[in-house]
């Protein structure tokens, strides 16, 4: 149990204290070889509370896990927890964690560290054996969209002569040394490792041990497989297509490499829609991990600079119409309306067709459609909020004219929003942009310039 210091320093916290003893009695078991039935996300979010009682206490908790709990620990841990640890740790130690891990894991772990402190990533590498360094070296050679770099080595394969028995035994065998987790199916191959199919475990139960592979293979095998080159985004698409929970990783020689795990998949699908989410709101998703305020402050300090050149934009528009607004307060009054209305409306359309591009769902051939369809829709409404504004600004003004000023601004507005809002995402892609970046600025700036121009123009030619 933990010292009489370390609890009279949490003694104003008796659930933390429970969780303690709960965390020291996970650890006997793991050493026992008992099957603690506890996520290392869990013990990781433990660990976390207990730093924000005792810092000298979460750290004698990390000394305390075995080598192997604490490496799955450590990649649930927030980066910057890890960072600090990358930084305690020495190359022998570190190198003896990323040897517990899954390959795909053990590879994320090196480059993380590598970003820190690439010097002591190196002696890490040095310090592993030269199948862990080998295999390592080869997945963080993958590009960081290439299915690749998210391959997992440790499979579960059986022969083509293999009886259905002896592979289970030998799962048995692998399961208790820790070698291998997260089974749920069997990559069946055939002579040097090529790839004929994987069965789902609980396919198996229909046969029995002593039945070959090549007898029963042909029954409910999944053929699906990718290249490592392949890109990532078509992974997930195929994944989800599929509903697979897995997907093998073959070479163009049709050989068996790995294996890429719906976990990663996951992981992959939240880091985008989480960087999509931040390009459209010009925050950049890798600077907003930073602890440092004045990077973060720096980053997105870049876009607001931006958008206040696109605002000057709109503000000179503005100014070539200062005799009209002197001459008719109410225009004024009226004017951010029409630049607010197409500002929403673009935004719909923006957010609606990059998400589409970037589920796959719009391809270059119906880019036409998607724009006609976009058209329309803020056409639509904009016919229905035209007459709206223009009743409400006759009732309000008393200008019959004003009120069909306002409409017909609207309507152009609105008609501008949604062209611009789905060629501009569709723009960038073509030419090799990503299309949350930068879109919202520019369609701010369309949208902000078309109203007022259309607006106080109209105003002009009609009212004056």
């Amino acid at each position: 149990m933990h010292s009489t210091y370390a609890r009279e320093k949490i003694s104003m916290n008796e659930e933390i204290l429970q969780k303690l003893d709960t965390l020291e009695q996970h650890i006997h078991h793991y050493n026992e070889g008992i099957d603690i039935g506890v996520h290392p996300f869990d013990i990781a979010d433990l660990l976390i509370e207990i730093r924000e009682v005792d810092n000298d206490l979460y750290t004698a908790s990390l000394n305390k896990l075995p080598s192997t709990l604490l490496a799955e620990v450590l990649v649930e841990l927030p980066k910057s927890f890890q960072e600090e640890l990358y930084t305690n740790y020495g190359p022998k130690k570190l190198a003896k964690l990323t040897e517990s891990l899954d390959t795909d894991d053990a590879a994320v772990l090196i480059q993380h560290i590598e970003e820190v402190d690439e010097e002591k990533a190196d002696a890490i590498m040095s310090n592993l054996s030269d199948e862990d360094r080998d295999t390592i070296e080869e997945l963080i050679s993958y590009e960081d969209h290439e299915a690749g770099s998210y391959m997992q080595t440790e499979v579960f394969e059986a022969h083509l002569d293999e009886t259905i028995g002896a592979s289970i035994l030998r799962l048995k065998k692998m399961k208790a040394n820790r070698e291998i987790d997260n089974v749920h199916h069997v990559f069946v191959v055939s002579n040097k490792r090529k790839f004929v199919g994987m069965i789902p475990l609980e396919d198996l139960i229909l046969h029995g041990p002593k039945e070959l592979y090549r007898d029963v293979i042909e029954e409910g095998k999944i053929t699906i497989s990718v290249d490592p080159h392949e890109e990532i985004k078509n992974v997930i698409e195929t994944v989800a297509n599929y509903d697979l929970s897995v997907i093998a990783v073959v070479n163009q020689r049709g050989i068996l490499m790995g294996r890429i795990t719906a976990d990663d998949i996951y992981d992959i699908i939240e880091e985008g829609a989480t960087e999509q989410i931040y390009n459209l709101a010009g925050v950049n998703d890798t600077a907003e991990q930073e602890e440092s305020i004045w990077k973060i402050g720096r980053s997105r300090g870049l876009w607001l600079g931006l958008n206040l050149l696109t605002a000057i934009a709109a503000s000179l528009v503005i100014g070539l119409f200062d005799t009209t607004l002197q001459s008719l307060v109410a225009l004024a009054i009226l004017m951010p309306i029409v630049a607010s209305m197409g500002g929403n409306a673009g935004t719909q359309t923006l957010t609606v067709t990059v998400r589409q591009m970037a589920l796959g769902d719009i391809e270059a051939d119906e880019a036409k459609k998607t724009i006609y369809k976009e058209v329309f829709i803020s056409l639509m409404n904009g016919v229905v909020y035209a007459v709206t504004m223009g009743v409400i600004a006759y009732m309000w003004f008393q200008m019959p004219m004003l009120g069909i000023v306002i409409g017909m601004a609207m309507i152009v507005n609105l008609f501008s929003a949604g062209f611009f809002g789905a060629v501009i995402p569709l723009t960038l892609k073509k030419f090799g942009v990503d299309p949350a970046i930068g879109s919202t600025v520019l369609l701010t700036t369309v949208t902000d310039v078309v109203g007022f121009f259309s607006f106080l123009g109209l105003a002009t030619i009609i009212l004056l």
